[in-house]
């Protein structure tokens, strides 16, 4: 696997030519109650397992989790700000939820080029987020990449 060199292009991101199967981007965060309180404001999801201690202490997962969709998001950050970067456009993303993501996790979303389809300038990534090596969630995206000019 390739890591991408973060002092490439960081205003105007990787453009296709310059990508190659299995290079890979990653980014963590450690998710906090303003995380959650923030994500449930934005998106609307105040489903109780996220918000109320007493409430998510009676369901399987015994406290409170965070929105899988949080989760999720860090895919994107990663591909509007490391992998491909600014200016590429997230087409499709499939997602299996694995395991939940409670407060104080540190979430790590890594994205992998998988396949390249150069008539289309797009790519097949595989996506995944873990907590201590665990994966909590993982997918496959397809994102489409500028070409150079």
């Amino acid at each position: 696997m390739t890591e991408v060199n973060r002092d490439f292009s960081e205003l105007y991101g990787y453009r296709f030519e310059d990508l190659k199967p299995e290079m890979s981007a990653a980014l963590s965060k450690t998710v906090s109650e303003a995380d959650i309180l923030m994500f449930a404001g934005v998106s609307g999801d105040t489903n109780p397992v996220h918000l109320d201690a007493e409430f998510a202490a009676s369901t399987m997962f015994g406290g409170r989790i965070a929105h899988g969709m949080l989760s999720a998001a860090l895919i994107s950050a990663v591909f509007g700000t490391r992998l491909p970067g600014p200016g590429c456009i997230y087409l499709s993303q499939t997602l299996k939820f694995k395991a939940p993501v409670k407060i104080g996790d540190t979430v790590v979303a890594r994205v992998t080029v998988k396949e390249l389809k150069t008539e289309k300038r797009r790519a097949v990534f595989s996506t995944v987020c873990t907590v201590r090596g665990n994966v909590v969630l993982d997918g496959e995206a397809e994102i489409m990449i500028p070409a150079r000019a």
